[in-house]
């Protein structure tokens, strides 16, 4: 074929025929994509249940383009069989080796569907980094980063938010972590994550007492057991070996060489506990000033002073 009078090497009336077939495929496709995603945009998906519903969608309509234009471009070009084992054992071994994180990533994102590892809005700890997921893509997953919790500050990467809330950072992690490291989650499928909250008590201070207030702010502000569903109650003893008594706040005590440590354990929602905990602090505080119990507190008692002599020079 020859174009202002250039002869095009390796272009004919066929190949034309083709990359127009191509070309018109690929523009049927990005308008089907732009009417669905159009159609999604006027659905109200303030909801949790409805955003999720929404994104779910977007990612199926994603995966059938995709997969259309895959089958039509092999129809195009490649309607020969021999033709198309040969040009799949290339591109197979092309892309085992020069795209491996590419590949791992494409299929650690189908091993998260398919596990139901996690999925957007549950709060993961994924590849060093904790937060909410927003997005899922092919080969990322997309977090919004939270805090860390005092224990943990020192974990890498270091964040200045000293607590489970937003950093206001977002951070992207390619789905082949999957593979290297544990995924943490804390919302799937269990709603409630286990509290703790330590208090150190003198030993000569009113113990029994500071044990009554811990659990009277625990009843108050944690999650009530007594109000949980009955159903959800018996499928988390079914599915996770969780006792219906794991669920009511429980003190502990342990003893130290300077305080008696008490350990307030409780449940609590996967969301908002830094509230939950900040009422519950100072409901405590209040509650043992009244008693006139004090917070314990590392103290030194000096027994003796060594001798000193001083020498006046006149």
């Amino acid at each position: 074929m020859e174009l202002l009078g250039i002869r095009l090497v390796g272009l004919n009336a066929t190949t034309a025929h083709k990359v127009l077939l191509t070309i018109g495929v690929l523009l049927v496709l990005w308008l089907l994509r732009s009417a669905v995603t159009a159609a999604l945009g006027k659905v109200d998906a303030s909801g949790d249940r409805a955003s999720r519903v929404a994104f779910w969608t977007r990612q199926a309509v994603s995966l059938i383009i995709a997969a259309l234009a895959v089958i039509g471009f092999v129809s195009i070009w490649f309607d020969d069989p021999a033709h198309l084992t040969t040009a799949v054992g290339l591109v197979s071994a092309g892309l085992a080796f020069a795209l491996q994180k590419v590949v791992t990533s494409l299929a650690g994102y189908f091993v998260i569907l398919r596990g139901s590892t996690f999925t957007v809005g549950d709060r993961i700890t994924m590849g060093g980094v904790r937060g909410d997921v927003v997005a899922l893509g092919f080969f990322q997953t997309t977090i919004m980063e939270m805090g860390e919790p005092p224990p943990v500050q020192s974990a890498e990467p270091a964040v200045w938010v000293h607590s489970r809330q937003f950093t206001g950072r977002i951070v992207t992690v390619t789905n082949s972590k999957i593979f290297d490291e544990p995924v943490y989650n804390y919302t799937r499928d269990f709603p409630f994550i286990w509290e703790e909250m330590h208090l150190p008590i003198a030993y000569r201070d009113d113990r029994h007492k500071a044990e009554q207030i811990l659990l009277e702010a625990a009843k108050k502000h944690a999650v009530d057991p007594e109000l949980l569903d009955p159903k959800m109650v018996a499928r988390l003893e079914r599915d996770f070996r969780v006792k219906r008594e794991d669920f009511a706040p429980r003190t502990y005590w342990r003893l130290t060489d300077n305080w008696l440590d008490l350990t307030l354990r409780f449940i609590a929602h996967d969301h908002g506990t830094r509230g939950m905990k900040d009422a519950m602090s100072r409901e405590v505080l209040t509650q043992l000033e009244a008693a006139g119990i004090g917070i314990a507190s590392t103290t030194l008692e000096i027994t003796g002073l060594p001798e000193v002599k001083a020498k006046l020079v006149p």
